[in-house]
């Protein structure tokens, strides 16, 4: 059985909403890699991404409705799991 996992990512918008957003992925998913670009961010990430409201929260020091995220949202890859508290990116089988 193969151990290889399927790479998810996510590509927002560089602006003063989203750093704090980009800054909580990277806490939450060490394993991501995160590519800057002048316009964007895109992470990528082996099997799975999270973004946790919590966590957002933390880093910009005042409540944050997940649904906001969308705005920013370029592109995405991968199947997703979406409740109020987190987002969940990753490859079904």
């Amino acid at each position: 059985m193969s151990t290889v996992r399927s790479t998810v990512f996510l590509a927002l918008q560089t602006n003063d909403e989203t750093r704090p957003i980009i800054e909580a992925i990277e806490r939450d998913n060490p394993h991501a890699v995160v590519n800057r670009y002048p316009a964007m961010v895109k992470i990528d990430a082996p099997g799975r991404l999270v973004v946790r409201r919590s966590t957002v929260e933390e880093v910009m020091g005042v409540e944050w409705e997940l649904q906001s995220f969308h705005v920013n949202l370029i592109s995405l890859s991968g199947n997703i799991d979406e409740t109020e508290d987190e987002l969940i990116l990753e490859w079904k089988q």
